[in-house]
């Protein structure tokens, strides 16, 4: 049976991919999408690459049916989703790739996002959606949270690690190279060609990036125990995905086998052999992450590389993955393809 699917903000970054994708889902088929400022507009005029798709045409979101919809997902900006999902029916499932619901504490909210959250029971009730970690609370959710696509990056390198106690937990040094996509499509100056071609920059700098309130929330809750990293973002001249760099204090014989055993059954999340590191480019476009592990030419320090492609495994991908489960699907449908090389 195909599930018919709406998708809320379909003429930003992560609704165009999730559109991409749904195309070879072999189960879900696309019957509302939104996208307020393009209400009118055909997909294909927002986008020319899906021209050679059916797809209904753009409307404002008030506009939807969302009677015989069995799953929305929300692609809208950030402080919307809070009231959009609130007047949805219960009985319909979500999953919101905004950061609205992906802080369990409304007060760690408040202080990462400056305004008191909205819907307090919703955020209650919402799963984080890190897939590989919370597989079967997403297969029961009405609502999951999809991460922040630098918040998956890091998550993936050392989430296995603080489990497995394998690494000095006051000793993590995260540094995150970041294409512009993740930013969306709105017009900034400092995104501009003339300002980011040839140029790489920092921001967010001194812990100010909304992500670390997901790596405390998270990170510490795996470890029982208060966790900080130091984490520094940096945006390069490229499109789309992320490089993940973690310096940590630990035996890298122990965090490459920590990973390995951690990843051993997971589709999407690759180790590469000891030594070998991985590049943006080997994961395009695709809903899989590969993991590296080198030694560090200094005793019991190791360096974790992870790539993974933003709008993809750290959005729309992940987002389609979460959707899978909570409608009974094969978790991998629709998004088995390779990675676009070069």
């Amino acid at each position: 049976m195909t599930r018919k699917i709406a998708i809320l903000g379909a003429s930003g970054y992560t609704g165009a991919e999730l559109v991409r994708l749904i195309a070879t889902h072999p189960e879900m088929e696309i019957v509302a999408l939104s996208g307020d400022r393009k209400a009118g507009m055909a997909m294909a005029e927002v986008y020319p690459h899906l021209r050679h798709m059916d797809l209904p045409e753009l409307c404002r979101i008030e506009e939807i049916d969302v009677a015989g919809v069995d799953l929305v997902f929300c692609a809208l900006p950030h402080a919307t989703s809070q009231a959009v999902i609130g007047a949805l029916p219960a009985e319909v499932k979500v999953v919101d790739l905004s950061a609205d619901f992906r802080l369990r504490d409304p007060a760690a909210y408040e202080a990462w996002y400056g305004k008191p959250h909205s819907a307090p029971e919703l955020q209650k009730e919402a799963v984080y959606g890190l897939t590989e970690f919370y597989r079967e609370e997403i297969r029961g959710a009405r609502l999951v949270a999809g991460t922040g696509c630098n918040a998956a990056t890091g998550q993936f390198i050392l989430r296995p690690l603080i489990a497995a106690g394998v690494i000095d937990l006051d000793q993590i040094i995260l540094d995150l190279k970041v294409a512009v996509s993740g930013a969306g499509r709105s017009l900034k100056e400092h995104l501009l060609f003339g300002e980011l071609h040839d140029n790489v920059f920092g921001y967010s700098l001194g812990g100010r990036h909304r992500h670390l309130g997901e790596f405390d929330q998270e990170f510490s809750r795996v470890a029982g125990r208060e966790v900080k990293i130091q984490f520094t973002p940096t945006l390069i001249p490229a499109t789309r995905g992320i490089l993940a760099t973690a310096y940590v204090q630990g035996e890298a014989g122990a965090v490459h086998y920590a990973l390995a055993d951690a990843y051993m059954n997971e589709p999407f999340i690759k180790v590469l052999p000891f030594g070998a590191a991985p590049s943006m480019k080997d994961v395009r476009a695709s809903n899989f992450c590969h993991i590296g592990v080198v030694e560090d030419r200094i005793p019991g320090r190791t360096i974790v590389v992870g790539t993974l492609d933003n709008l993809t495994k750290g959005s729309s991908g992940q987002a389609i993955q979460n959707a899978n489960l909570m409608l009974g699907l094969e978790e991998t449908a629709g998004l088995m393809a390779a990675p676009v090389y070069p």
